[in-house]
């Protein structure tokens, strides 16, 4: 498997963090020097390793916000 390059352009939040320190987190993240995307994974303590995760643009990000928002939580 080839190497993936990425860089946390910015830090938004923490969703949660398990017993062994892993957190779930929303970051900006550019992939391969490509044009950062909203980016929802798990991450080690020290950003090593990630899980799966989930990458949305920016009309991504706005369309999920607006069905959010229609949610009674």
């Amino acid at each position: 498997m080839a190497d993936i390059k990425y860089d946390i352009v910015e830090h938004i939040a923490v969703l949660s963090e398990s017993p062994k320190g892993w957190t779930k987190e929303l970051n900006l993240i550019s992939w391969n020097g490509r044009e950062p995307k909203y980016d929802l994974r798990d991450w080690s303590p020290d950003k090593t390793k990630m899980g799966k995760g989930v990458t949305l643009t920016v009309p991504d990000m706005g369309n999920l916000k607006a069905a959010l928002d229609n949610l009674d939580l």
